[in-house]
């Protein structure tokens, strides 16, 4: 059984370099992430056209909800003076769960490249250490590297760059796992249809063994976790990871979360709840 797993397709490559990023090339996750963006475009202004503010209709009550849920979600977790943020966030996780979902239509997922949750994760690290540098000015940001002791300098700076590329590699790493699990069940079950098959006698072993029957219907119930379930999920939790990244700065800045360990004392932000201690830690913040 030979299995061969590759990166998405190149279209064509023009006949020119970009400094530092070199060629510029049309690939199979660009032209489906444009995709992506047309049917989440196609979808709002299908489901906002027409509005009415009696009697409205199953379309716009569809919509009013998404626009609910998508207010509440980051209210909750960013706080009232980060509503402006509602329509980056909403954008955000929508391009995330179709691109996430598009694999059910044989299109390959562009989460299944690298490149583009660290394209999501660098734009949500520079919003976050702009509203760091707003909220405790240049200097006090960079203060926050030396706590709670100098020495500890280095380990800051690294856990600063780990931001960015454990929110990327965390949902990459969830969507390609899916992509190369199901890669694996489906070679595995049409070999094993194939030699169970064809141990049938004469010309129907010969033919049914060419049909991999075993491959329609099982797959399908690993789609539902690889697919649905777990899509929905690590677009869920890079955007209540960037939310969070985004409210705790505003509120503490890079301020050390912390208790009283000894002679050393590092402030405690008490208006973070406990339930979000391991969120942020993940965005990193230290405790």
């Amino acid at each position: 059984m030979d299995i061969e797993i590759t990166g998405g397709r190149i279209f064509y490559t023009f006949p020119f370099e970009i400094p530092i990023l070199g060629k510029f090339q049309i690939t199979e996750t660009l032209v489906v992430s444009w995709l992506v963006m047309l049917l989440i475009t196609g979808l709002c202004i299908w489901l906002t056209h027409d509005l009415k503010v009696e009697k409205i209709s199953r379309r716009q009550a569809v919509a009013e909800l998404l626009v609910e849920t998508a207010n509440k979600f980051v209210i909750g977790n960013m706080g009232e003076k980060f509503s402006y943020m509602i329509p980056f966030v909403a954008a955000l996780f929508a391009t995330s769960v179709v691109s996430n979902l598009i694999s059910l239509v044989g299109l390959r997922s562009p989460t299944a490249d690298l490149s583009t949750e660290a394209a999501w994760a660098v734009v949500v690290f520079t919003m976050i250490t702009a509203q760091k540098i707003k909220t405790n000015g240049f200097g006090g940001y960079m203060k926050g590297f030396t706590t709670p002791i100098p020495i500890m300098t280095p380990f800051n700076i690294l856990s600063e760059i780990a931001t960015p590329i454990s929110m990327a590699c965390r949902h990459f790493g969830n969507i390609l796992s899916g992509v190369v699990i199901n890669a694996l069940i489906y070679g595995s079950l049409a070999l094993a249809s194939g030699k169970l098959l064809g141990l049938l006698p004469g010309v129907l072993g010969r033919t049914l063994s060419q049909i991999p029957i075993l491959d329609v219907g099982v797959p399908a119930v690993l789609s539902v976790y690889f697919d649905w379930f777990s899509g929905v999920m690590q677009a869920f939790i890079f955007c209540m990871l960037a939310g969070l990244g985004l409210g705790v700065a505003f509120e503490f800045g890079n301020i050390v979360v912390g208790v009283e360990t000894g002679t050393s004392f590092t402030k405690v932000a008490s208006g973070v709840s406990a339930h979000n201690l391991s969120a942020l830690a993940t965005i990193g913040y230290k405790f």
